[in-house]
């Protein structure tokens, strides 16, 4: 690619996948040595028969020439009758009223009439046809008398090209077939390696393991060394697995205590409400951290009514003072989706726009839901109408533990909101984005897949 050439344009060389490249190659290889041949053949093939060929006309012509001029006239209608009957050749006299095509059907019979032509004079026709008649006519000359030598066409092989081609024909359809059955061998180890990553990738490591036993030596060292790393990984994710489990039980329970004793001993209200916050904090950021360490392995989707989710998501928080929600939707809209999962982005959505999406004026935070159909798809948005979010920060805010700027954070968090959400509608087999509203405030958009019924 050359320096001056934008990076987004590719070749649709690049678009094709290892087996064509593959193929292809292979098949142009292949063609190029099978016109190579061809060339060769016919270049050691095509003169010499039309030489051999000319030759066996020409001896014939001349052995049937001196035959009859050495007979006598009863020995040469003997002669000429035997000729027909045992050789197949016909001699007639040429009249000049006689009707003929010429012998010119191919290169190989042009170069044998023209071979003709020099051995037995400049005047010697070669036809294919007499009066109707179709053979192999060579006209001669005997004591001023012109005459017709006739042949069996098939007797000499003008075919001779068209067998080649035939054969050459089959050889390049073997060809392409070895080429597609080669690049089918060498493609398919490589389609179980991407395969069996895609399935680790996905959280699945009991369908990830490779054949150790094959017999390319070079693949079966790839092969072993990948079932040791998705082993290894297996290990690992069931070690964090146990580990947040033990995180999870230690550090409730002297919380649990903790928020008991807080509740019981101190008997500033106000210093206890404040203790109390900070410890439902702790536990819900605790929730954060073991909501975006799950594995990413995939949820099972059925079909949900989307307004039952957004009315039970949005119950407790209608109560609250500073919070004004507006909801739009369409009716009867059903997704594909996990119901709890999809009430966990919801809420951690309604969350993120009730801390963060607050107006500077009257201290309320605004939050407007909506969804509709389009096609196969719902889409969903939340917004609020706080003061947004600097463009070059939209892409960072789904990075876990990412925190924009002050404005927007205001409360304490663990920075992990927005990063449990989109992780959350992949798994789903949706897409999550967020922009700046054009009137103000952050809008969370998600696009889901549209169910035709429950």
């Amino acid at each position: 690619m050359s320096d001056d050439e934008p990076r987004g344009v590719r070749w649709p060389w690049a678009r094709l996948s290892l087996f064509w490249r593959t193929f292809f190659l292979l098949a142009l290889l292949l063609l190029g040595s099978i016109l190579a041949w061809l060339q060769t053949l016919r270049s050691l093939e095509f003169e010499p028969r039309a030489v051999q060929t000319a030759q066996q006309l020409a001896s014939q012509v001349n052995l049937s020439r001196a035959a009859l001029i050495h007979a006598d006239g009863i020995a040469r209608i003997s002669l000429i009758k035997t000729m027909k009957d045992q050789e197949g050749l016909r001699i007639v006299p040429r009249e000049p009223t006689d009707q003929f095509s010429l012998l010119n059907n191919d290169a190989l019979s042009r170069r044998v009439a023209v071979d003709l032509a020099e051995r037995l004079g400049q005047g010697t026709v070669v036809a294919n046809m007499v009066n109707e008649q179709p053979g192999l006519w060579v006209s001669f000359v005997i004591d001023g008398d012109e005459y017709w030598l006739q042949t069996d066409l098939n007797r000499v092989s003008f075919a001779a090209s068209t067998t080649w081609m035939i054969w050459l024909f089959v050889a390049a359809v073997l060809s392409l077939a070895g080429a597609a059955l080669i690049a089918g061998l060498i493609n398919r180890p490589l389609k179980e390696l991407s395969f069996a990553a895609s399935r680790v990738r996905e959280g699945n490591f009991s369908a990830s393991q490779l054949d150790e036993h094959v017999n390319t030596s070079e693949i079966r060292e790839v092969n072993i060394g990948f079932n040791r790393m998705a082993q290894k990984l297996a290990k690992v994710e069931q070690d964090r697995a146990v580990m947040l489990a033990g995180i999870s039980h230690d550090l409730r329970t002297p919380l649990a205590r903790l928020r008991l004793e807080t509740e019981m001993s101190v008997a500033d209200e106000s210093a206890r409400a404040y203790m109390v916050a900070d410890i439902n904090q702790l536990d819900a950021i605790i929730d954060k951290f073991l909501d975006y360490a799950r594995p990413d392995r995939g949820v099972a989707l059925n079909p949900v009514v989307l307004g039952d989710v957004v009315d039970a998501c949005v119950y407790s928080l209608h109560k609250l003072p500073d919070v004004r929600i507006k909801v739009d939707m369409q009716e009867d809209l059903v997704v594909m989706a996990d119901e709890v999962e999809l009430g966990r982005v919801l809420t951690n959505l309604l969350e993120n726009a009730k801390r963060y999406g607050k107006s500077v004026n009257t201290g309320i935070a605004m939050i407007d839901i909506a969804a509709i159909a389009r096609e196969k798809w719902v889409l969903i948005k939340v917004r609020d109408h706080g003061l947004g979010v600097a463009e070059e920060q939209l892409q960072q805010l789904t990075q876990p533990f990412y925190r924009g700027e002050a404005a927007r954070t205001a409360a304490n968090g663990a920075g992990l909101g927005l990063a449990i959400v989109d992780k959350t509608i992949q798994r789903m087999g949706g897409v999550f984005r967020l922009t700046n509203s054009s009137s103000g405030g952050l809008s969370a958009q998600i696009r889901l897949q549209r169910a035709t019924r429950l």
